[in-house]
Order: C-alpha cells, then sequence, then structure tokens
C-alpha cells in the first residue's frame, strides 16, 4: 500500500522551530518525487519544497528560502522539513506528497498523486 503519514507539527512563535516528519510506505519507486505543500484557509495550496529521489537538488520556494530545509533519509523511508525563524504567515495546515513521476513543475499539485493526511503549523506573533 502507498502511503504518506506526516507528523511534527504543533504551535510555535514567531522566530521559533519546528521539524515535520513524513514516512513513507510502498515501492520507493513510487516515491521518486517527494514534496511539502501548505494550505491557509481561503488560501490556494502552496509548494513549499521538493527534491527527486534519485537527485542531490532541492526545490524551495522563495519565501522560505534559507529558513526551511528539506531532507531524506532512506533507510527510515522519510522526508523531512525543518524549518526555522518561522513567521506567522508559515502558518496553515502541511501536507507531503509523492509522485513516481518528476514532473517539470514541481510546484504544481497536480504533479502528485499521493498526499498525506495533514499536520498544521500555527505560528503566533
Amino acid at each position: 500500500q502507498v502511503e504518506l503519514v506526516e507528523s511534527g507539527g504543533g504551535s510555535v512563535q514567531a522566530g521559533g522551530s519546528l521539524r515535520l516528519s513524513c514516512v513513507a510506505s510502498g515501492p520507493a519507486y513510487r516515491h521518486n518525487q517527494m514534496g511539502w505543500f501548505r494550505q491557509s484557509p481561503g488560501k490556494e495550496r502552496e509548494a513549499v519544497a521538493a527534491f527527486y529521489r534519485l537527485s542531490p537538488t532541492n526545490y524551495y520556494a522563495d519565501s522560505v528560502k534559507g529558513r526551511f530545509t528539506i531532507s531524506r533519509d532512506s533507510a527510515k523511508n522519510t522526508m523531512y522539513l525543518e524549518m526555522n525563524r518561522l513567521k506567522p504567515e508559515d502558518t496553515g495546515m502541511y501536507y507531503c506528497a509523492s509522485d513516481q513521476r518528476f514532473g517539470p513543475n514541481w510546484r504544481n499539485p497536480g504533479t502528485y498523486s499521493t498526499w498525506g493526511q495533514g499536520t498544521q503549523v500555527t505560528v503566533s506573533s
């Protein structure tokens, strides 16, 4: 069964840090492309960061560059999102996503076929 399960969300004050985890089950090739998205009420789902399993390159939204770090532990089938210097505008439901293919536009949610249930991140000022 192909599945993604997130954890690690919570409430922090501005300037704080959180680390999100996403455990992937199923064959590794079903998660060739993996990414983090977030969504706030009334807003569209926004891409945060992504990578392709066979490439060392990581991709980031401009709004999180220098503050967030996406990483992976292949032995644990786990993807992480380290979030530092959090801002109130980072508040939202964070989702991990994956797909067997690597699409040309990692920011497009339609590129991903498998989604986790989401984990809430709340940053207070």
